[in-house]
């Protein structure tokens, strides 16, 4: 097994930029640290630093190493903080990862109860691709993920997905372009400018065959991947966007837009994901209660 201290050694040279701040910083001799470096790289059989005049230089083998060593070190310094907490002051740790498409007024929505607990919770957010949680979700480094969709079956990993709900979608737009559109709902977007989410996505393949059923033609003025800057430049009168009815008056009065319509056929889903089949954490299944009981209940 590898030995965490001389790894730690190698870290903190890397951190530095030579032997020399690291020694000063772990109060060790310069010789120390520079035979414990040998220790580490003949166990490994790896060199870790090539030496480039008078200073070290780090190789590509070595940088792998070091992007483990931060996860590594910084999972520890988590630890340490939360162990050193005094009991009565302790927050519950709550880590939640948020695939990327997701609206952010749905996550809002969604994860405001954890915040509103008895016991006090510290939660951290990180936004991402689905691929990427679901492998901090099977590290344990986070707690939930929610997603637009389950796991899908292409991926190996293990977890669950719990379905929190499903609700349609609107369409908005200023009221300046919404006077300019002929025709009623939803005909009146044929040749219309129209803000959509990437291609890729669950939501932008059921509009896609939502579009090409009704043989309506709008005109793709933009794609993204971020929800809330669709919205931006959908406030800015770029074109007719969507977001989810659930929160369809939240929207017209955040960007100062009005609907347009509403199509049942186009379903955003959302789901939690959690390494658990039967959900035992109390801030995952607060969160889960709430948003099938209030956010999604009339949907």
């Amino acid at each position: 097994m590898i030995n965490y201290k001389h790894l730690h050694y190698f870290w903190a040279v890397a951190k530095e930029g030579g032997v020399a701040r690291a020694s000063e910083r772990l109060n060790l001799t310069p010789q120390t640290i520079s035979g414990q470096l040998t220790v580490l790289e003949n166990y490994l059989g790896v060199v870790l630093f090539n030496r480039v005049g008078r200073n070290l230089e780090i190789t590509e083998t070595g940088r792998l190493i070091l992007s483990y060593a931060d996860e590594i070190f910084s999972l520890g310094g988590e630890l340490e903080e939360v162990i050193h907490q005094l009991p009565d002051n302790r927050a519950q740790l709550f880590r939640v990862g948020i695939v990327d498409v997701v609206p952010k007024s749905i996550t809002h929505r969604i994860l405001k109860p954890a915040l509103h607990m008895q016991d006090s919770v510290r939660m951290i957010c990180r936004e991402s691709n689905l691929d990427t949680l679901l492998a901090e979700l099977t590290i344990h480094k986070l707690d939930l993920v929610l997603a637009d969709r389950p796991i899908p079956h292409t991926i190996s990993t293990r977890g669950f997905s719990h379905k929190l709900g499903e609700c349609s979608v609107s369409f908005f737009a200023t009221q300046e372009l919404k006077q300019s559109l002929i025709g009623s709902f939803p005909h009146c977007l044929n040749n219309a400018p129209l803000l959509l989410p990437s291609k890729g996505t669950q939501l932008r393949s059921s509009i896609d065959q939502w579009l090409d059923k009704n043989h309506i033609h709008p005109r793709m003025v933009a794609e993204f991947d971020d929800s809330a800057l669709m919205k931006v430049f959908g406030q800015e009168g770029a074109g007719i966007f969507i977001a989810p009815a659930v929160i369809e008056s939240e929207v017209e009065w955040q960007y100062q837009v009005s609907a347009i319509g509403c199509v049942d056929e186009v379903r955003e889903q959302f789901y939690a994901i959690s390494v658990e089949r039967r959900v035992t954490h109390p801030v995952i299944s607060a969160v889960m209660n709430a948003a099938r009981e209030s956010l999604f209940a009339d949907a």
